[in-house]
């Protein structure tokens, strides 16, 4: 049995990078819904506006946690630890129905963003967003399998869908998500396909030289001379997880032939005009990749099983949910991995 309070004190998401608290009332699960703890929830970059601008949702859409209170016609039991897929998917309509829940056409709503996550104490999510895992996990390493594997996972998946002889690969940007895209690189492609990353943060380069990524520091060399120094002048793949304009044309200027520049970062625009005349000569390709598919947590689940080690390298800072303000401050300077509050 658990002990399931009324009401609990949660960050209260102020703006101008202030946090308060507020009580917020425990809400019992309704039909087709879980109550869970909350034991682990990594920070995002896609969380800035709200902790800059303010905002009346709890935050947190890489959650980890127990179930401790099961609503009607629900069949997974209190105490089964696992993870909140972000998206609050129908499952009826035509994108559910074929596997694409990441394209959810009457999606109920985005945990996290316009439904209170991950960082109050308590959860309330429908089951079918619900992913368990085993207890040889903790439930702080689950969270991997979230923004880090399952983002990076798919944008993988979605170059090889249109070029399956990849044997190159250049990400734009070294936060989180792009060493995910690294990490998943390795995994999914082979550990020996040289993967290059850039980005402005030394820090995180380092970490990324560390998992096996080749390095390009962007405010010495451009993306060009660093592929050069690199001897890999044409990459068949690039992943943006920068969000900048320039990054991205820069990008698809160094693609090789039958390029796929993948775009995994919101934020800012492409100006493809200036590429446009070799675009269709060299016969490459623009995706958009989205999160990731409820369905490939499975496989994944697999993947951070056998290789933990390698993984929880991404994992640099744990903090208190009574430090919250001082993991979001020092995750935005750039100087960590993933960062993860811990209840």
């Amino acid at each position: 049995m658990f002990t399931i309070p009324t009401e609990v004190n949660v960050p209260r998401f102020l703006g101008n990078a202030q946090i308060g608290s507020k009580l917020k009332r425990v809400l019992w699960p309704g039909p087709g819904q879980l109550l869970l703890k909350i034991k682990a929830n990594a920070l995002c970059g896609s969380e800035r506006s709200q902790y800059y601008q303010g905002t009346e949702v709890t935050l947190g859409h890489e959650a980890a946690g127990v179930v401790v209170a099961k609503g009607e016609g629900t069949t997974t039991q209190p105490g089964t630890p696992g993870v909140v897929f972000l998206m609050d998917f129908c499952g009826e309509c035509r994108s559910c129905k074929q596997g694409f829940t990441n394209q959810c056409l009457a999606k109920r709503g985005d945990m996290g963003f316009n439904c209170d996550g991950g960082y109050g104490v308590y959860e309330l999510v429908r089951e079918n967003i619900f992913f368990p895992v085993s207890d040889d996990l903790s439930l702080t390493e689950a969270t991997m399998l979230l923004d880090i594997m399952g983002t990076g996972g798919h944008a993988i998946k979605r170059a090889e869908q249109v070029h399956s002889d990849i044997e190159s690969v250049l990400i734009t940007g070294a936060g989180p998500i792009g060493l995910g895209v690294l990490a998943m690189a390795k995994l999914l492609l082979g550990k020996d396909i040289p993967v290059l990353i850039s980005d402005v943060v030394p820090y995180r380069l380092k970490l990324a030289e560390q998992m096996g990524g080749l390095p390009i520091l962007v405010t010495e060399d451009s993306l060009e001379q660093g592929l050069n120094g690199h001897g890999l002048a044409n990459p068949d793949v690039a992943i943006d997880c920068a969000g900048k304009a320039s990054v991205r044309d820069e990008a698809l200027n160094v693609l090789a032939h039958r390029g796929v520049f993948v775009s995994v970062a919101h934020g800012e625009g492409l100006t493809i005009e200036n590429i446009y005349r070799d675009f269709v000569f060299r016969e490459l390709s623009l995706l958009g990749s989205e999160y990731f598919t409820y369905q490939e947590l499975e496989a994944n689940l697999v993947l951070l099983r056998v290789n933990r080690g390698y993984l929880d390298q991404i994992i640099t800072h744990r903090f208190g949910i009574d430090e919250i303000k001082t993991a979001f401050d020092l995750f935005f300077r750039g100087e960590t991995g993933k960062v993860i509050i811990e209840q």
